[in-house]
């Protein structure tokens, strides 16, 4: 009787635990995980409307029957496990279709995570999870499918072509997606053609705009002749001799905030990723007090690093240092067209002198234009007497203080001239 008693007890003492999980939400499940088998069935798909459409707002109550979803797989496909797809989304009633793919768009970029589909059984308590199709989750952009037939249907009723493109606007309004509406705003703005007043209009306004002659000779043998940065002839100050806007553009400022946020964390700048130069004078930002000067300083530094470690990518003495080097994609492309990247991913080495020219420039206004060449030229590889011709072509003159030599910016610019002997 007593064990009896006693069993019954924990039995009862259990089932109150088990009703006050249930209570609170938590259960125990049974998580069973199902394979992806191609030859079968079809795994889960999802799709998503980037452009806000909602399939189901209108068709919760009655479903159309019109409006459909199909889903097309290859058969002759190169990988089994991840065939090419497509899903279709027709709209009843609607010109539009949407349209995803798992190879083209959104679902070419690197997949870094699976994903899956959970189902619960309450009631047997499993969990069942189904891996969705390829890893892919379809995107979903419409296609004017039936703008063609439309098209020649309003060619037989005179329909002009200002009122087509007008109609195909307003479709992309509606329907597309914001990168396609951006896209059409540019066209559109190329498009635009002035009206015929409006140009002789300003046919006349530049008739009347003396040209200065002078000033053009002077472009022409400056700044195509010489091997530099952009600079002034006529500058006051050694900062506007080198315009620091014309060197780093108004919206890169914002892709060269790493050294500061390092600086700002008090973290040391790691000497594998950054050169020399910069570890030596990240801690001169800590006594400006202006953030705008100090951000300004900052932004420095990190081109310098940028210009340096894309020298050293694309040479052979400096593969090693390049590769933890993480540089933005927009100063990439600016690099590689500025600097003539070859077919054979090397700098020529014209373009290579004038990539030491910015970073020597960039050095003077680091320091004050009083620049110690020594640990620059560690960092570009080159010896110091060599760099020292380098400063002297962009203008530097070089004075001695405490038995080092410092490299200076004198105004207004004065560069060498080039003598060459005479052949007898």
């Amino acid at each position: 009787m007593a064990k009896s008693e006693g069993k019954k007890m924990k039995k009862t003492v259990l089932q109150e635990e088990a009703d006050g999980r249930s209570e609170l939400g938590a259960i125990d499940v049974k998580i069973n995980a199902i394979g992806e088998n191609t030859e079968q069935k079809t795994s889960p798909i999802i799709g998503y409307f980037p452009s806000g459409y909602d399939p189901m707002k209108n068709n919760s109550v009655n479903p159309d029957p019109n409006s459909s979803v199909k889903v097309y797989k290859s058969v002759n496909s190169r990988n089994p496990r991840n065939p090419r797809m497509q899903v279709v989304v027709g709209v009843s009633g609607s010109q539009v279709n949407f349209v995803g793919t798992n190879y083209s768009g959104e679902a070419t970029t690197p997949q870094l995570c699976n994903y899956a589909l959970g189902v619960l059984d309450k009631e047997t308590r499993v969990l069942k999870m189904v891996p969705i199709a390829a890893n892919r989750i379809f995107r979903l952009e419409p296609k004017f499918e039936a703008l063609e037939a439309v098209s020649e249907k309003e060619m037989k009723e005179g329909v002009s072509t200002e009122e087509k493109a007008h109609k195909f606007r307003n479709l992309t309004l509606m329907y597309s997606t914001k990168k396609n509406i951006r896209r059409d705003v540019k066209r559109e703005t190329l498009r635009q053609t002035e009206d015929p007043e409006m140009q002789q209009n300003m046919e006349q306004k530049l008739k009347g705009i003396k040209i200065n002659t002078e000033a053009l000779e002077a472009i022409a043998s400056t700044s195509n002749a010489r091997n530099t940065p952009p600079y002034d002839l006529e500058a006051t100050a050694a900062h506007k001799a080198y315009p620091l806007d014309k060197i780093i553009l108004k919206g890169e400022w914002d892709y060269l905030l790493d050294v500061l946020e390092l600086a700002q964390a008090g973290s040391e700048l790691p000497p594998d990723v950054y050169p020399t130069f910069v570890c030596n004078r990240v801690h001169h930002l800590e006594t400006i007090k202006d953030e705008s000067k100090k951000r300004k300083m900052a932004g420095i530094l990190s081109y310098m690093t940028h210009l340096i470690r894309f020298k050293d990518k694309h040479s052979m003495d400096g593969m090693s240092t390049s590769k933890p080097h993480k540089l933005p994609s927009m100063l990439s492309h600016k690099f590689s067209s500025m600097f003539d990247i070859t077919s054979n991913n090397r700098i020529p080495d014209e373009k290579q002198k004038l990539l030491i020219s910015y970073v020597l420039v960039l050095s003077l206004f680091a320091d004050g234009f009083r620049s110690d060449p020594s640990d620059i030229a560690k960092d570009l590889r080159i010896n110091p007497i060599m760099l020292r011709s380098h400063y002297e072509y962009l203008g530097c003159k070089f004075v001695r203080e405490n038995h080092v030599l410092l490299a200076t910016l004198p105004v207004p610019l004065e560069f060498q001239t080039i003598k060459r002997k005479r052949r007898r």
